[in-house]
């Protein structure tokens, strides 16, 4: 008995630390990915890998530009996977996507496909950006400025 009066009396621990939890300000359903289930889903685990094997050019030349924390200190994770979806470059700390559209994205039925993805991927707070492919090759600096101004507006 005596024990359980000692503890009843002690503080609750936010008061003792100091610490609280704050919601990121760019995600108003992040509650915890773990819990959500959401990111990298195990069924999607031998496509992602397939893709990461077989990359596009235009993917490589976006790689090199993002990988190691190239730009702004930002990592990127290539062909990972959001729920259902998997995408080209996702950067986890800023919620953001960057999709690369190729020749499969302008057939009769891509542009439904690409708006439900999208639709799905913002109403989890993640911003999607997509170029294509010929214009990485013409104007490289121009997408990565892009991507740069995508990533500092997200307050995450």
């Amino acid at each position: 008995m005596a024990a359980r009066q000692e503890n009843a009396a002690k503080p609750p621990l936010k008061a003792q630390t100091g610490w609280s939890f704050r919601r990121p300000a760019c995600s108003t359903l992040l509650v915890s990915k773990h819990k959500r289930g959401i990111y990298n889903v195990a069924s999607k685990e031998e496509r992602r890998k397939e893709l990461r094997n077989s990359l596009t050019v235009a993917e490589a030349v976006l790689l090199k530009h993002l990988k190691g924390r190239q730009l702004d200190g930002m990592k990127f994770r290539r062909q990972s996977s959001v729920g259902p979806y998997i995408v080209d470059f996702f950067c986890p700390e800023k919620r953001v996507v960057v999709e690369l559209d190729g020749a499969r994205h302008f057939g009769p039925a891509a542009g439904d496909y690409d708006d439900r993805r999208t639709r799905y991927l913002e109403e989890r707070g993640i911003q999607v950006i997509r170029f294509e492919n010929r214009r990485l090759y013409k104007d490289l600096e121009g997408v990565l400025e892009e991507i740069r101004k995508a990533l500092s507006e997200r307050n995450c």
